[in-house]
């Protein structure tokens, strides 16, 4: 389906006013306009993001009274386990909380559940191990918030459980001696958006300062919360946070500490993707590299590896696990890759997406790690709101699906009007999970698909591409670009701006590039200017585009900056016929 280009208005007069106020080059003005930053002063805030900027933990609903407790129970030597969860956020989150603990002389363990075994969050026999094994103190991290009847057996166990958490509460919030949470109900803390590596690091901030007696801490511990905001860097951008506010902050100087001053686990890791390699690090080189080959780990059950990689001050150690999480993430890539070709044959012989108001794909064996990953690759591709789901090879036990949203559905909202297919079901509007018996799939596909075309005329929703400025290629030199990454780190909420060039000329054959041809690699030529461009993930544009000579494209611009070597790319958004007058 073609996807309908947007460019952004903006008053002139507004982009001049503030060129000429902040003392900034015309293009930032007018990219810095178009996201409603109008005055001198929040331009200057935002370009400069410093980390002064960073409010003091203390403002962090619920963190004094855990970090009391917390710092306490360090004092007194008590058994403390850090549970956290299996994904990029819940690693660094639980890396930042062991560290911290450790050089503050406290007792320390800690616990990530297996995604395909323990699920999600908090669950009743992990504590009753943990309990076991002599742990007093709980700490969640990303996890937690929802978990009442878990908050009820740690009390049960005589476990004191603090919950730091940034996602949706239920209406009760569990037992516990501390809850740490942006939104806590009573609060009002003027930022919603951290996550949970986020909260983590405000936590080991507030104790650090606790140990101390003074918000100021020693060069040591400086030292740590440094480092920690590069771990904190790593779980925002993987958990696709807003990119605004604190969590912006977290990130550009967050970046800067990977660069500088790494774990030994986090330094290996970079030496096998390339990025060593590079003058400075970017928030895609966390999303593209970095979180990804966390976030393998988790999937294919192998989270408290990719935490020890975050932990271990040992070389050879650290040079092991980013060989083998490295290794793991193209097993992850080799399984996504199968499972989407045959998701994507089923659509064929059994469906009509152009009709069709969602898309509910099953098969035997496929892995239930990566299928939200291929779920949203799906409901990317065909703008339907998409559920992938994994069955038992012997329909002996439920299957688990997971589910991505598009055309603005709320998944949650549609999976609780689908109840009685479900053994159960979680999540939020735009992704959630659930677990369903095999006998009950085609049930369940035709009340999902029933209730989405209820909320929604599907056919009627056109895709938008959401576009800054126009922009010649002979305009974008190396000084231009350098000027729009200003505005960076990019990501959600902050994106990269979008510009367009019309009546652009194809230069030679497209090639397809990367594992399984998923990329594509071409070369453009605009006004006499010609560029490379790169299209992420859309390796089947290429024989599309060997059709075509002249087009119009959506674009991002770039710099590649690679040994040394500087040159200005684009990767391409998207692109049309050329419409020439």
């Amino acid at each position: 389906m073609g996807k309908r280009w947007r460019i952004q208005p903006h008053d002139a007069s507004l982009v001049v006013q503030l060129e000429k106020t902040a003392g900034i080059p015309s293009v930032v003005a007018q990219l810095l306009v178009g996201r409603g930053v109008v005055k001198a002063a929040t331009a200057k805030e935002f370009l400069e993001a410093k980390l002064n900027g960073l409010r003091d933990p203390e403002q962090l609903p619920g963190l004094t009274q855990a970090a009391d407790f917390l710092a306490t129970a360090i004092r007194d030597r008590r058994r403390i386990a850090i549970y956290g969860d299996y994904d990029a956020d819940g690693m660094t989150a639980t890396s930042i909380l062991v560290r911290c603990i450790r050089l503050l002389g406290g007792n320390i363990t800690f616990f990530v559940p297996n995604r395909l075994s323990d699920g999600y969050g908090l669950n009743n026999a992990s504590l009753e191990r943990l309990a076991a094994d002599g742990v007093e103190v709980v700490v969640s991290v990303d996890c937690g918030i929802a978990s009442l009847e878990e908050a009820l057996t740690a009390k049960r166990l005589a476990i004191d459980l603090i919950v730091t958490d940034h996602h949706e509460m239920r209406d009760t919030l569990p037992e516990a001696v501390g809850i740490i949470h942006p939104r806590l109900p009573g609060s009002n803390y003027p930022f919603d958006g951290l996550c949970g590596a986020g909260v983590a690091f405000k936590l080991a901030w507030g104790l650090c300062q606790r140990i101390c007696g003074a918000k100021k801490v020693t060069p040591e511990l400086r030292q740590f919360l440094l480092t920690a905001i590069g771990l904190a860097a790593i779980g925002t951008v993987a958990d696709v946070v807003p990119l605004v506010d604190e969590n912006r902050l977290i990130v550009r100087h967050g970046l800067k500490s990977l660069r500088d001053q790494p774990t030994a686990g986090l330094k290996a890791l970079m030496e096998v993707t390339k990025l060593h390699q590079r003058s400075s690090l970017s928030s895609e080189d966390i999303a593209f590299m970095l979180g990804p080959r966390l976030n393998a780990a988790g999937r294919l059950g192998q989270a408290p590896l990719g935490v020890e990689l975050l932990l271990t001050d040992e070389p050879s150690r650290a040079e092991f696990l980013a060989e083998y999480l490295h290794e793991l993430n193209a097993n992850r890539d080799t399984l996504e890759r199968s499972i989407f070709l045959a998701a994507t044959k089923q659509i064929k012989q059994q469906f009509d997406p152009e009709n069709d108001s969602a898309l509910v794909l099953a098969g035997h064996g496929w892995h239930a790690g990566v299928i939200g990953i291929v779920a949203g690759r799906i409901a990317e591709r065909y703008n339907r709101p998409t559920v992938i789901v994994s069955l038992d090879k012997t329909d002996s036990m439920p299957g688990q699906g997971s589910a991505r949203s598009a055309c603005g559905i709320a998944l949650h909202e549609v999976l609780a009007d689908c109840t009685e297919h479900l053994v159960g079901h979680g999540g939020h509007a735009a992704a959630a999970g659930l677990r369903i018996e095999a006998n009950k799939v085609d049930d369940f596909r035709r009340a999902f698909c029933q209730r989405v075309g209820e909320l929604v005329d599907v056919r009627q929703v056109v895709p938008e591409v959401l576009i800054d400025a126009e922009a010649p290629f002979s305009q974008l030199t190396t000084r231009v670009v350098r000027q729009i990454e200003m505005l960076a780190p990019f990501g959600a909420g902050n994106p990269r701006p979008t510009l367009c060039a019309t009546d652009v000329q194809l230069d030679g054959v497209p090639k397809k590039m990367g594992g399984g041809d998923r990329h594509l690699s071409l070369r453009l030529t605009h006004q006499r200017t010609t560029l490379r461009a790169v299209a992420f993930g859309k390796g089947e544009w290429a024989e599309e585009l060997e059709q075509i000579d002249r087009l119009d494209i959506a674009f991002r611009p770039v710099i590649n900056d690679f040994r040394g070597f500087t040159k200005v790319e684009i990767q391409l958004v998207d692109w049309r016929p050329a419409q020439v007058k």
